[in-house]
């Protein structure tokens, strides 16, 4: 190949590299906006729909009006307006005002809105729709997520109703640690059972530490394992030290067999305080702490930890519980939150 031809080859290249990059940005922004417009449509079909037949929407009434006018539609149109389809955009509008679906449509498809408005509880929606938009989640991660209880199992669900709307409300596109913390933390990869010792478990976490990491949840980056903290001559052993990327913030974990003690939130605070000193960087949020138990003690906790925003508590299962111990541990912990607020003796 003589220069002239390689020159040229490297021009096309260079050329085609850069028409490329061109097209999938024009790409993605033709995406965004078919999505945004097909959103749009629905969404006002659906509002148009309640505004003209109203509160009689749900009687049989309005089921025969949406059963002929799917009819009618889909001679027209074509497919995509069923009568479970017209269902969903009325139930869409009347879950979402206009100004906020607009806003939360340049980030979630349809099929995020189909989902999301399936869930009845409006804080439990609100939180699965926050982290939908701020992780980009997939519908199929979304549904995973619902399915794993990630809600219940979450640090702000134990919260009292109008505090978690309103840290949700407040949180816009950022995420706060109880976001991202939670109660409790499936560990049955591990394949722990029977008796075994806090190295065990350490160990078993290091050798898994792909799939600890995606239970921790997602920006979570792992540093140390065994993080030597020098204090007065004293040599203490932090179990694990990632970084969240989010948060930014770096977090220690401490594995713990056994109960939540009192001494636990003591050690954690040295800990922090060191990390706060000698570890964090000029652009880094304080560090935060998360104890993992092996064995839940709801009242200590939230007795002890009531308002701590730098310490977390969880417990951690090597077996895989049904849906409902996480459903009465949740109902639980609120329960004693809700008889703090309001002065109660427990």
């Amino acid at each position: 190949m003589n220069q002239v031809t390689q020159i040229n080859a490297q021009e096309t290249e260079q050329l085609l590299s850069s028409i490329q990059t061109i097209i999938e940005r024009k790409g993605q922004q033709v995406a965004i906006y078919l999505n945004n417009s097909v959103n749009q449509l629905y969404w006002e079909i659906g509002s148009h729909i309640i505004g003209h037949i109203q509160y009689q929407v749900y009687s049989d009434y309005g089921k025969r009006i949406l059963a002929t006018l799917s009819q009618q539609l889909t001679a027209r149109f074509g497919k995509g307006y069923s009568y479970s389809a017209l269902t969903r955009m009325v139930k869409v509008a009347s879950a979402y005002e206009k100004d906020m679906f607009a806003t939360l449509s340049q980030t979630l498809s349809w099929s995020h809105f189909i989902e999301l408005v399936s869930i009845e509880d409006h804080n439990k929606r609100l939180y699965y729709q926050h982290m939908s938009v701020i992780e980009h989640w997939s519908v199929r991660t979304l549904r995973k997520h619902q399915e794993q209880m990630l809600y219940e199992r979450s640090a702000l669900a134990k919260q009292p109703h109008t505090t978690i709307a309103t840290a949700l409300q407040n949180a816009q596109n950022n995420l706060v640690p109880d976001l991202v913390f939670k109660s409790s933390y499936v560990l049955d990869f591990l394949g722990l059972s029977g008796s075994y010792s806090e190295k065990d478990l350490e160990n078993a976490i290091v050798a898994q530490l792909e799939k600890f990491i995606l239970e921790l949840g997602q920006g979570f980056a792992f540093l140390e394992r065994q993080k030597r903290l020098s204090i007065d001559s004293i040599d203490y052993y932090l179990d694990l030290l990632f970084y969240h990327r989010k948060l930014n913030r770096l977090v220690a974990i401490d594995l713990k067999l056994g109960k939540f003690k009192p001494s636990y939130k003591a050690q954690m605070e040295l800990y922090l305080k060191y990390l706060q000193k000698y570890e964090q960087q000029p652009h880094e949020q304080p560090p935060i702490g998360l104890l993992l138990c092996s064995e839940g003690n709801t009242e200590h906790i939230e007795l002890l930890l009531l308002g701590e925003e730098n310490i977390k508590v969880a417990q951690y299962l090597t077996q895989l519980p049904d849906k409902q111990w996480f459903i009465d541990k949740l109902h639980k912990s609120i329960a004693i939150v809700q008889q703090q607020d309001a002065g109660g003796e427990l």
